[in-house]
Parts: C-alpha cells; sequence; structure tokens
C-alpha cells in the first residue's frame, strides 16, 4: 500500500493507470519473494528458531541450489501479479477519489472537529480507510496468490477458470477479517503519512513533498499502519490459506492460535514485513510519480 499521490487533475486517467500499474508490476518483481517468506512465517503453526527456519521458508527446496531455493519464493506469481497491478491502480486511484468526495461534502465537518490542519489529515486517513475497505473487491486474487504462496497442494493441477467456477463464493473466504484489517490499516497508513508531513516535515501542500520527504512519510506511515494490522492480517492469512474444502472460522483461528501458540503468534512475520514494507512503498510511490507524469504526455 502506498501514499496517495497528489490528485491535483493535472494527470489523465489513462496515465494513472498506465503509471500505476507499471509501478505495481516492478514493485512485484523485486518484492514477491519477501512477500512469500512472510506469509510462510504467518503459516507456520511451530515454534520458529534457525534451525527451522530454512525448512520453513524453502519448504521441499531447502536442499535445492541457490538458484532453485530463490525461484522457489515465486509460486503463484500469476495470481500474484493480477492482484499487484489492479491493488496499484485501485490504491493510487481510489484514495484521491475518496478523498475528493470526502473534502467536497464533509471538509467544513472535519475542519470544525478537529481544526483546519487536523481536519486535512483526518480526511487522508479516513479517504485511506474507505479505499482500503473498497479493496475486498479484489479478495479472490489475493486469496489465489496467498494458496500458491504457502499451500499449493490446494490447486492440484487445476486452472484459475475452474478454480473459479467449481469454488465461487469460497474465494471470498475471510472477507470480513480482510475489511476489518484493511480499515485501521488504511486509516494508518494514510494519516500516518499525512502526520509526518504536516507536524515532523512541515509540508502543508503534500503534492509539493520532496523525494526525501516522501521517503520519511511513506516509512512512517507504513510501520503505522503494518503493525496496527499484524494481528488480522495473521488471521486473514490461515483463513486463507486452508485448503478450499476446508472451511475455517476465524473464532476457531483465534482460539486455536491463542491456545496453541499465545498472543505474540498474531504478531508472526511482522518484522520481515517491517523490514520491507519502508522500501517497497517508497519504490512504487517513486515510480508511479516518475511515471504517470511521463505518461501524461501521451495520453
Amino acid at each position: 500500500m502506498a501514499p496517495s499521490h497528489a490528485g491535483n487533475g493535472k494527470d489523465s486517467g489513462t496515465a494513472r493507470v498506465l503509471g500505476s500499474g507499471a509501478s505495481g508490476v516492478a514493485e512485484l518483481v523485486v518484492f514477491h519473494p519477501v512477500d512469500t517468506i512472510a506469509k510462510r512465517l504467518m503459516s507456520n503453526k511451530s515454534k520458529v528458531s534457525m534451525s527451522t527456519l530454512s525448512p520453513i521458508i524453502f519448504r521441499d527446496q531447502v536442499s535445492a541450489p541457490m538458484r532453485q531455493k530463490f525461484l522457489s519464493l515465486f509460486p503463484g506469481l500469476g495470481y500474484a501479479a493480477g492482484y499487484k497491478v489492479a491493488q496499484r491502480i485501485y490504491k493510487f486511484g481510489g484514495q484521491p477519489w475518496f478523498n475528493d468526495i470526502i473534502s467536497r461534502h464533509y471538509k467544513d465537518d472535519f475542519t470544525r472537529l478537529f481544526g483546519e490542519r487536523k481536519g486535512k489529515m483526518f480526511i487522508q486517513a479516513a479517504a485511506g480507510s474507505l479505499t482500503g475497505i473498497g479493496e475486498v473487491v479484489l479478495l479472490p486474487l489475493d486469496a489465489l496468490k496467498i494458496k500458491m504462496q504457502v499451500n499449493p497442494e490446494a490447486f492440484r493441477g487445476r486452472g484459475v477458470v475452474r478454480i473459479f467456477m467449481e469454488e465461487g463464493t469460497t474465494l471470498y473466504r475471510g472477507w470480513g477479517w480482510t475489511m476489518a484489517r484493511n480499515a485501521p490499516g488504511s486509516f494508518a497508513l494514510f494519516g500516518a503519512s499525512a502526520a509526518t508531513k504536516e507536524y515532523i516535515l512541515g509540508v502543508s501542500d503534500y503534492s509539493e513533498a520532496t523525494w526525501t520527504q516522501n521517503f520519511i512519510a511513506s516509512v512512517a506511515g507504513a510501520v503505522a499502519s503494518i503493525s496496527i494490522a499484524a494481528p488480522l492480517d495473521t488471521v486473514k492469512t490461515r483463513i486463507q490459506n486452508a485448503n478450499f474444502e476446508h472451511k475455517v472460522p476465524g473464532v476457531t483461528v483465534v482460539k486455536d492460535l491463542l491456545r496453541n501458540e499465545g498472543p505474540f503468534a498474531f504478531f508472526k512475520g511482522l518484522t520481515p514485513k517491517i523490514l520491507v514494507v519502508g522500501p517497497k512503498l517508497v519504490f512504487s510511490y517513486t515510480l508511479a510519480q516518475s511515471l504517470i507524469p511521463m505518461f501524461s504526455k501521451y495520453v
């Protein structure tokens, strides 16, 4: 997830789609392996130690040559590409759209409640939260990506069309937990990013932030977002990586996790996600900001 770029109306919708989509593709190629590692750590139910870390990450490729080990971190790349590109297009275009709607209809209410500066930040955060909730429409692609990363046996040689036809609404399993994770997570992402620019970096016009200022604000927002959403993200991941025919209620996942692994298990995989999320957001955000104006010259 990335902070919103300036919704100043200078760039065409086509340019935004092309620029944000290209940033999603580039981000996927660079960061998909780390995402796979995080998902496999979150899905692991046994105690993690230095001796078990490699088998958890590389699974049946643990004894393979290094090149083969690395390639094993790219399962479900097709589903991941569809999800990541769609997510970035939706994220870069959706949050400014929600921000415009809220500003147009409710800006005076936010200003009256929080003041002008805080009101502007809360509008950014609220727009991000609404965008995050709407991401549930992309859940099937996310579910297929996660299953390929942590439970490829669930596919049993079936193609994507057959899976969609046979599984139907099953691919939306965990939609409630996804929305519950995305709402506070996206709120924290856009809110913390805006607060960092406003109060720490002294940037009142967010669209005028420099690359360095965007870097600092993105890291702050990302760390806040991932940390707040981590427990619900772990529950969501475990619901989604079960076999298609094995429906696991979220409440059952929470009970089993607390009983067998303890409360700190909610934060499994948090460290690698935090370590990569800053560079990931800066990478995609900066690339999109560079490509969108370039595409605007031609479309």
